[in-house]
């Protein structure tokens, strides 16, 4: 396994992991960083094509760490105090790396399983990176067929959406889109369209979640923008018999998610013995 060592700043793929992390997603070849070794497995583990690895010298002239990446996949060995600096966390991992991020697109997000409808989150203008990466999360968690970002919203590929993610951001389709282009074809699709709301709202337990169904989730403070939740078909509420008045927005999401899910997953297991009963 070929490495070369690192040690000036100027390096040409230096220079590109630090626009990565800085600027993820932007004027970097399709290419993302990733930083830690799970991640990186996990980047393995969903197919994605690796550009660089960054190893982060140990002082001792071993390599501390090995990727188990192809022979085609550059490696570089890079200074400590080069490798601290770029990728700019606490407590620095021994590796980093380029990947190429996944091309999603509608067709992914409303792919139909024989028993499993389009599951989707809608995302209005959600800021917090921690948030999204925990929705990222739950989403692949409780089998979300995908997740549309519009304008507003936090950059999936900011590093520490990728980190809370834990490596559903490789996995999980995530597409962007305008309102109007979401509207149109989740309209298209059958799904229904369910914005939050803590009042004049049926309960998530009480609606019917089996079919096609998107949940619009939208900013910490500020919620959905008017003019998004007037694209809602209805409203659902998320009872908290605790003296709150509303819910994080990754922990509502994932109660929507759970609820959708539960009610699916019993009706399978409905058809299922209905199935054997009769024969």
């Amino acid at each position: 396994m070929p490495v070369r060592i690192v040690q000036s700043k100027n390096n040409a793929r230096l220079k590109e992991l630090r626009k990565a992390f800085v600027r993820p997603g932007r004027d970097t070849r399709g290419l993302v960083a990733v930083e830690g070794p799970h991640l990186l497995e996990e980047a393995l583990r969903a197919g994605l094509r690796i550009a660089t690895v960054f190893l982060r010298s140990n002082g001792r002239g071993d390599l501390g760490y090995e990727p188990r990446v192809g022979e085609d996949v550059e490696i570089l060995l890079v200074d400590p105090d080069l490798f601290d600096d770029v990728v700019q966390t606490e407590t620095p991992q021994p590796v980093a790396a380029l990947v190429e991020m996944p091309d999603w697109t509608w067709a992914h997000i409303l792919r139909q399983a024989e028993s499993w409808p389009p599951l989707l989150i809608v995302l209005a203008g959600l800021q917090d990176p921690g948030n999204l990466g925990t929705i990222l999360r739950s989403a692949e968690a409780f089998k979300s067929t995908g997740i549309i970002s519009l304008p507003g919203t936090v950059n999936e590929w900011n590093p520490k959406v990728v980190r809370s993610s834990a490596g559903s951001i490789f996995r999980l389709p995530l597409i962007h889109a305008m309102p109007e282009e979401c509207f149109t074809m989740l309209r298209e699709a059958g799904a229904r369209v369910l914005s939050t709301s803590v009042s004049n709202a049926t309960p998530i337990h009480g609606a019917n979640l089996t079919g096609p169904v998107a949940f619009l989730i939208g900013n910490e403070g500020a919620g959905v923008p008017a003019e998004i939740a007037k694209q809602a078909d209805s409203a659902v509420t998320i009872p908290c018999p605790g003296p709150v008045e509303s819910l994080n927005a990754a922990v509502a999401a994932g109660v929507l998610l759970y609820e959708t899910f539960r009610q699916r997953d019993t009706l399978v297991m409905r058809e299922a013995e209905l199935r054997g009963s009769s024969r």
